[in-house]
């Protein structure tokens, strides 16, 4: 008896951990989706007095839609710099035997790990500054771009080792090149890799907020990340609704495509070839 009323406790206090757990989560995700709909929103999570002023509100703000765009614009750019020239190295990588390659890929990853965007940001503001790309967006996605590659190397290069190289010889044999083989033989089995970095890549660019406010010095090309933070009132207090607004714009792409490419792939962290 004393056995079973143990095991009953045991349950009820795991699943009581697992409910405050599961609370603990939820609720900010609740108030991000009631208060944009609330007439007078707070901080506490309510059944909102529904209504749409707070969206004509934003969208009569000149700078939310077009720091949407331009989060847009380098996400986008970010995420195809990353992805090809990610690809390209990987294969290379995967196909070229090279002397202290695996040392090397373990090398970069420590260092983008340790040496971070923030940690590097004076030398990386003095090359900008030196190649003229101050407030000027090309350098934000040179810059991001640059720190995500040695994880997207690191981790497309297992895709690229799963690929049967039989493929890559039969297409060689009737001609193709070696652009032609990644192109046509090697990207379509690595597609859910690819997936991968690309929404790994949107999502690190989305929410990034230093280095496009340090290198960014016109209003008109801040992202959404860098205008979120000035929308206060002129006593320094958050204007909730419109915050609440934005944000549920903001967080709604990166959401539609992680469905979208879920949804597609699955996520699944292996190639085309099914063993």
């Amino acid at each position: 008896m004393n056995e079973s009323v143990t095991r009953a406790l045991t349950t009820i206090a795991r699943y009581t951990a697992l409910s405050l757990l599961l609370a603990f989560f939820t609720l900010p995700l609740l108030w991000l989706a009631f208060a944009p709909f609330d007439r007078t929103p707070t901080i506490a999570a309510s059944l909102p007095r529904f209504t749409l002023d707070n969206f004509r509100q934003l969208l009569e703000n000149p700078q939310a839609l077009r720091s949407l765009r331009n989060s847009a614009l380098l996400a986008a750019g970010t995420g195809a710099l990353v992805v090809v020239f990610a690809a390209l190295a990987a294969y290379a990588l995967s196909r070229v035997r090279l002397p202290g390659r695996d040392t090397l890929l373990y090398v970069l990853l420590l260092l983008s790990s340790i040496v971070t965007g923030t940690a590097a940001m004076v030398p990386l503001f003095n090359l900008a500054f030196e190649l003229g790309l101050i407030d000027e967006q090309l350098g934000v996605i040179l810059v991001l771009g640059g720190g995500l590659l040695p994880s997207a190397i690191f981790i497309l290069k297992d895709f690229m080792d799963g690929t049967p190289r039989s493929y890559e010889e039969s297409a060689r044999v009737f001609g193709a090149s070696p652009l032609q083989i990644v192109r046509h033989v090697v990207v379509p089995l690595v597609r859910p890799g690819l997936a991968t970095i690309a929404v790994w890549s949107v999502a690190q660019v989305w929410g990034n907020f230093l280095i496009p406010f340090l290198l960014l010095r016109s209003p008109e090309k801040s992202p959404a990340a860098v205008v979120m933070y000035t929308f206060y009132t002129e006593g320094g207090q958050p204007d909730l609704a419109l915050i609440a607004t934005f944000s549920l714009l903001y967080s709604l792409p990166v959401v539609l495509m992680f469905l979208f490419v879920s949804s597609r792939y699955g996520f699944r962290f292996h190639g085309g070839i099914k063993s």
